[in-house]
């Protein structure tokens, strides 16, 4: 084996691209040289971008240059625009050409409207407007609001966490009358999270008189009502939704045909030894921040073995965490995907108790940028 290190690109700036980072940083040390390509000056935590409208948090904005060096990496400005997977050579939408011995593609999922008509929660840029709703809301101008999850959408906990908060918001402001439902294709509420997280957050749900209509698909809204699938339409003033992941065509990149990389169990994308993909740019349906630090981790340790590291890989193995913003006292719910083991309390089931689970990133994070003092501001 070569003694040069292993140049490692990785095309993202996001969650998963700092995660393998800092993954490899400490699994590889020096036996790769990484380098990541990315267009944003910063690192947008967005997970808390939730709790901007209710001021209960915020999303946080952090110099990207400086984690990256941080993590051990070098930071090279732009986006992968297309790829020779072959000739391990790639171009940035401005025509400047890089190259890799391992490529690992975190570049994230691009998003579209999941239920026209309408107001699409993205994040820190329909916070203003959410807060309007609310603002409409308890000034008697707005009397029901659906939280509609959509056919498409691969993580619902956001819009139960708006339907929480924007619910205790109007009960403070005294608008005790306005109707909040949540509309739901889902069997049980959150049931990705299993039965026993399913029937706490139900009765969370009806404790804080929120409705639920499950087994209902929303497909549109348009003059007061929220048209479903199947069902009578449902009457609401406003609605509220999530965006639904669309695929990411990168020319020279082997895609499923909604755009998604397949890859295996290490992360590996189908057919190439050196090129790896981790996030919501896989075709693994589930989308969340979580997720791809696991992905990432497959990846890394795959990686880290190439480069000679003694490093046995673990194939990726779907474990869910996810932090429900309530309003009052957070929920900590835990998931195993492969033996349906799930998990509810009030106090942390992880430490530090971050809102995106990630075995190197969290706790980087909390030493580096004073993030997860999040359920005490939640509160």
């Amino acid at each position: 084996m070569s003694s040069r290190p292993l140049h490692v690109l990785i095309a993202g700036g996001g969650i998963a691209a700092l995660e393998a980072a800092l993954g490899l940083r400490d699994l590889a040390e020096d036996r790769v040289q990484v380098e990541l390509l990315a267009p944003d000056d910063d690192f947008v935590y967005r997970a808390m971008s939730v709790a901007e409208p209710f001021h209960r948090g915020e999303a946080r904005r952090f110099p990207l240059a400086r984690l990256v060096e941080l993590a051990g990496a070098r930071l090279m400005r732009g986006t992968l625009a297309r790829v020779d997977l072959v000739a391990r050579t790639g171009w940035t939408a401005a025509g400047d050409e890089v190259t890799w011995d391992i490529l690992l593609i975190a570049l994230g999922a691009q998003t579209r409207e999941g239920v026209p008509g309408s107001l699409t929660f993205r994040g820190p840029a329909d916070s203003a407007a959410t807060a309007q709703l609310v603002h409409d809301a308890s000034t008697g101008h707005v009397r029901s609001v659906a939280f509609a999850v959509p056919t498409l959408a691969a993580w619902p906990l956001p819009l139960y966490e708006l339907a929480l908060m924007a619910k205790v918001q109007l009960e403070e402001a005294g608008a005790t009358g306005v109707e909040i439902d949540i509309v739901t294709p889902e069997g049980e509420p959150l049931g990705i999270f299993g039965r026993e997280v399913s029937v706490a957050v139900k009765q969370l749900l009806e404790e804080r008189g929120i409705g639920l209509r499950a087994h209902t698909t929303p497909v549109v809204f348009r003059s007061g009502a929220l048209v479903v699938v199947p069902g009578r339409a449902v009457r609401a003033d406003r609605v509220v939704s999530l965006p639904v992941p669309a695929g990411r065509r990168i020319p020279g990149m082997p895609v499923d045909v909604h755009g998604f990389i397949r890859t295996d169990a290490h992360a590996r994308v189908d057919g190439y030894a050196n090129v790896y993909a981790a996030g919501d740019i896989t075709s693994f349906p589930l989308k969340q921040g979580g997720i791809a630090t696991q992905q990432a981790d497959a990846a890394v340790e795959s990686i880290a073995a190439l480069a000679g590291a003694p490093v046995t890989p673990a194939p990726f193995r779907p474990a869910l965490r996810g932090l429900l913003l309530t309003g009052l006292s957070p929920r900590f719910l835990s998931a195993n995907l492969l033996d349906a083991r799930s998990e509810l309390d009030t106090e942390p089931l992880w430490w530090p108790p971050a809102k995106v689970v990630g075995r190197y990133l969290a706790p980087f994070l909390a030493e580096h940028a004073g993030l997860f003092s999040e359920p005490a501001s939640a509160r």
